[in-house]
C-alpha cells in the first residue's frame, strides 16, 4: 500500500482524486483498506488545515478562518465586497447565499457553519 502523509493542499487534492476510484471497493479487499486509511488521512488534514470550531457562529467562523490562514479584512473585502465585509464583521448585515458560496469555495469554511442564524447588531 503506497500511502503518503498529506502535507499540503496539492497532496490533499491528489488524495481526494485517488479516493474517487476506491469508493466502490468491496469490504475486506486491499482497495477497501486503502480507502479507509485515505479517509483517515484526509480527515486529519482537513481538521488541521481548516480548524473551524463547531460552536462558532458564522461571523466567528469567518474570523477564525481569517486568523488561521493569515487573511485580512482586505482579503474578505476582495471576496465579498468592501462595504459588505465591514457590515458582516460588525454584524450589521447577514450573509447572503452568494457570500456563503464564495466563502465556502474560496476559504473552505463549511457551508453548514455559515448558514446558521446569528445575532445582528442595530
Amino acid at each position: 500500500m503506497d500511502i503518503r502523509p498529506i502535507k499540503n493542499d496539492e497532496d490533499h487534492a491528489a488524495a481526494l482524486e485517488d479516493m474517487k476510484g476506491l469508493w466502490s471497493a468491496a469490504e475486506g479487499t486491499p482497495e477497501y483498506d486503502r480507502l479507509a486509511v485515505m479517509i483517515a488521512l484526509v480527515h486529519d488534514y482537513e481538521e488541521r488545515r481548516w480548524p473551524i470550531g463547531k460552536d462558532l457562529d458564522p461571523v466567528q467562523a469567518i474570523e477564525a478562518a481569517m486568523e488561521a490562514e493569515g487573511r485580512t479584512k482586505s482579503d474578505l473585502a476582495a471576496l465579498i465586497g468592501k462595504s459588505r465585509a465591514t457590515e458582516i464583521l460588525r454584524r450589521k448585515r447577514p450573509l447572503t447565499l452568494g457570500m456563503i458560496r464564495k466563502l465556502n469555495k474560496a476559504w473552505h469554511i463549511p457551508a453548514e457553519r455559515l448558514v446558521q442564524e446569528y445575532e445582528l447588531r442595530a
